[in-house]
């Protein structure tokens, strides 16, 4: 009997789409077998061109008018982020594919060595690892998705793509769309699965040669123990713990207030990347979260289909009390809220899972809410003294994904990038993954890297060629 997975709607806490679950029998009888026999003749009948081509018509496919306004909708429906923000992923999602494209030529290219030894013609080639799993969370769907499928098909791997059950919809989506594009069937295959067990069966198996997964700590632990007894290449983007930055010297500050409210509390602060603490410099610290609250309390929050609304619901009523938690236990510690109670409690009475943006001061600093990763719109804000203080403060985390700075001084701001322990610094902005840039993770944010040139090494193998040519030796 197939188990069930039914995805819960995060805006009214109704179950809105079931599907059946792969079971370990399906995936050794048919799955497997069927990604291992497509990836085969896709590498071997299919050109780099040929496969750009098919990666370029999906693109297509996907940003057409109607077609990009359906899997907009379907995101609100299945996540909860705001209908005014959900076709920004596909179109970006669409910028990463093509990118990644970009890049082909150059990241799978021969590489020529020693080309001075008369009568030998050695190079590296790069080639594919086999059939890859890619294990995509709900939060950012599509980005994730693409950071990972585009240069796995692109260098010639069969790829097994398995949703969060809260978005079985993209998934299904994109393989429909490939195949529309003209990618034979079994080269893509979407893998919805429930429990853990056969997920952990699943990357056991001989076939399965790489696993790039996205989403928590303890999932990504879990994966990769697992594979424990396996020699295969791990990809883990984990969580975060993102710091920003406030100097003395920046020009505007209730832009700022703006830039980092953003960077902290978009997608209801459910991202790895957003901004989770704050640390300012006490000679502006004052006017800056007197900004800050002025900023947050003019946020609207409520119905993601209303198109005023920024701020939707959290992904479950767990993670919402979560949430909950943390600034109930900040507050207990000494924080004060800025935010009043009932500020947004028209929004909060539309379901539990719908929490008002707060900002927190005078915050413990051994609070959850400054050490742990909320997944939640709450902006902690911290006094400091110096550039010492600050950087200290920042690299104090098992997290580092991602850093901001605030500064008109871009020397400086550039100086302290590189005393921060993160895989990537931004200087003036935040939260936002350049497809041209590494994106990477330090410490528990993970291991592995995605996007720019340097995104398509997981997905492949060096093979070395030592050829000899007998009629000149």
């Amino acid at each position: 009997m197939m188990p069930t997975i039914t995805t819960v709607s995060p805006i009214d806490s109704k179950p809105i789409i079931t599907r059946e679950g792969v079971t370990i029998e399906d995936l050794d009888n048919r799955v497997l077998p069927k990604a291992a026999s497509a990836q085969r003749e896709w590498q071997k009948n299919t050109t780099l061109a040929d496969r750009k081509k098919i990666v370029e018509k999906f693109v297509e496919l996907m940003t057409q008018e109607e077609t990009m306004k359906n899997l907009a909708k379907e995101i609100t429906e299945q996540m909860g982020r705001p209908s005014a923000y959900t076709p920004v992923e596909i179109k970006t999602a669409a910028l990463r594919a093509n990118t990644m494209v970009g890049y082909a030529d150059e990241a799978l290219a021969r590489v020529r060595v020693d080309e001075q030894a008369k009568g030998f013609n050695k190079y590296l080639s790069s080639e594919p690892l086999g059939v890859v799993l890619i294990i995509f969370p709900w939060n950012y769907p599509y980005l994730c998705l693409m950071n990972g499928l585009i240069p796995a098909l692109l260098a010639g791997n069969s790829v097994l793509i398995k949703p969060s059950p809260q978005t079985p919809k993209v998934a299904d989506s994109v393989v429909d769309l490939f195949h529309k594009a003209g990618l034979p069937q079994g080269v893509l295959q979407a893998v919805h699965c429930g429990e853990p067990e056969v997920l952990e069966q699943l990357v056991t198996r001989k076939t399965v040669a790489g696993v790039s997964f996205t989403g928590s700590v303890a999932g990504g632990l879990a994966v990769q123990k697992a594979a424990v007894g396996r020699t295969i290449p791990i990809a883990l983007e984990l969580g975060g713990n993102d710091a920003g930055y406030v100097r003395s010297d920046v020009a505007d500050l209730k832009a700022t207030a703006e830039d980092v409210v953003d960077g902290a509390i978009f997608n209801t602060g459910q991202s790895c990347c957003s901004i989770e603490r704050v640390y300012v410099d006490a000679k502006v610290y004052d006017e800056f979260v007197k900004h800050v609250e002025q900023v947050v309390k003019a946020y609207k929050v409520g119905d993601p289909f209303s198109p005023e609304t920024q701020i939707g619901p959290l992904i479950s009523e767990k993670a919402a009390k979560s949430v909950r938690a943390q600034i109930d236990q900040a507050v207990a510690q000494g924080a004060k809220k800025l935010i009043p109670d009932g500020h947004f409690a028209t929004a909060e009475k539309l379901n539990p899972t719908f929490v008002g943006p707060q900002v927190l001061v005078d915050v413990n600093e051994q609070s959850d809410v400054v050490r742990q990763e909320t997944f939640g719109p709450v902006i902690p804000i911290i006094k400091v003294s110096s550039d010492e203080e600050a950087v200290e403060k920042i690299n104090d985390s098992d997290f580092g994904l991602t850093a901001a700075v605030w500064t008109s001084d871009l020397a400086r701001g550039e100086e302290l990038g590189n005393q921060i322990d993160a895989g990537t610094v931004f200087v003036n902005r935040a939260d936002y993954p350049d497809p041209h840039l590494a994106w990477t993770g330090y410490k528990n944010s993970g291991r592995g890297v995605s996007l720019s040139k340097f995104g398509f090494e997981f997905y492949t193998k060096l093979k070395s060629h030592h050829i000899k040519d007998l009629t000149k030796a």
